[in-house]
């Protein structure tokens, strides 16, 4: 089975080709289909933000590592048991690349991210196929295309966001960030009922989406005072709740200024294992006690993921797709930062299923 994988551990935008890492596309073992399992010809998969991580030898230095966790496809075998969710040979499907195992004491509290068994199904789907357990499998709405279904797991992200900000209808919000998260989080805040609603983001083609999404403001760190910014947009009371999408460790410590009193920061990214942030407990902990948080992965907001998708709008983030034997190509482009998301075709399922 054609995978694509990391074949050499190191940063992908090393200059130096002696160390940079390196993916590729290469045969692995088909993977077993289980009594419970669902096995999906891929249509589309998504390249991740943390994929360059993967490469980098967060999660593991064993060479290869299969790569892929934001896909699409269409079902086209299903275990002797795996009919409990009503799933059936065609039907077209996204999902969650982890399997809760509902059993462990994490899932019995409610904490399915902290499942014990949460790797037992982390299974490569940037492939021709990948199998899942039945679980892990949902159908998309007629009206979703597979190109978007493969955004289903970032969508299901932002609405764990969401979930995490206690929004309250009014309040006012500002995003850090223009990637694939922030401009998905930028949606779902907004549809939550967010006001003052500020995109912060460098990229000037990332503000411009931003806008046309539904920000009410943007702020291009680099060339603007953000903290004045911030204060002329909420009238010096500061963000109700402020969101990190981007994972800059230069970012980070600027969002508890413009955090309002009382307010809740999230910080939603990946992050190097080794940064820590500078934290002034008086200041921000005592004297405006703000609530700190993060988000590791989506337990319980993949249904709710379902339903929101056709009300996003995610053309944007669909334009750049590269053939499966062209994933080099396509890390190469992502790692650019020329599209502000990147997918890769593994399989014209599409056409042949008739998606829309």
């Amino acid at each position: 089975m054609r995978t694509v994988a990391v074949t050499k551990i190191g940063s992908l935008s090393d200059p130096d080709d002696a160390t940079r890492g390196r993916v590729g596309v290469v045969d692995f073992p088909d993977q077993v289909l289980g009594p419970e399992d669902v096995r999906i010809r891929v249509a589309y998969s998504a390249i991740c933000g943390s994929d360059p991580h993967i490469a980098e030898g967060f999660f593991g230095v064993d060479v290869p590592i299969g790569l892929g966790h934001e896909l699409s496809g269409v079902i086209e075998a299903l275990g002797a048991q795996a009919h409990r969710n009503g799933l059936r040979v065609g039907d077209r499907v996204a999902g969650n690349f982890l399997r809760f195992c509902g059993t462990c004491r994490a899932c019995q509290r409610g904490r399915q991210q902290f499942c014990s068994g949460i790797q037992d199904y982390n299974r490569p789907g940037m492939a021709e196929t990948v199998t899942w357990h039945e679980s892990q499998v949902y159908v998309l709405p007629e009206s979703v295309s597979l190109l978007k279904g493969c955004l289903l797991e970032p969508t299901s992200v932002a609405v764990r966001i969401a979930d995490k900000s206690n929004l309250r209808v009014g309040d006012r919000v500002a995003i850090c960030g223009g990637g694939p998260i922030g401009q998905l989080a930028l949606q779902v805040m907004k549809m939550h009922g967010a006001t003052s609603l500020t995109m912060i983001e460098p990229i000037a083609e990332r503000r411009e989406i931003a806008l046309r999404r539904g920000a009410e403001h943007v702020i291009d760190p680099l060339s603007q005072d953000q903290d004045a910014q911030a204060d002329a947009i909420t009238e010096g009371h500061g963000f109700d709740v402020v969101i990190d999408a981007s994972g800059s460790t230069r970012a980070v410590q600027g969002l508890l200024r413009i955090a309002a009193k009382g307010a809740t920061v999230i910080y939603g990214a990946m992050y190097p294992h080794d940064f820590e942030m500078p934290l002034n407990l008086t200041d921000y902990l005592y004297l405006k006690e703000l609530t700190l948080t993060g988000v590791f992965v989506s337990p319980y907001a993949f249904p709710r993921a379902v339903q929101i998708l056709p009300h996003l709008d995610v053309d944007e983030l669909t334009r750049a797709v590269f053939p499966l034997e062209e994933a080099v190509e396509a890390f190469a482009a992502h790692v650019s930062g020329a599209h502000p998301k990147v997918v890769i075709r593994c399989n014209d399922v599409d056409v042949q299923e008739g998606a829309r």
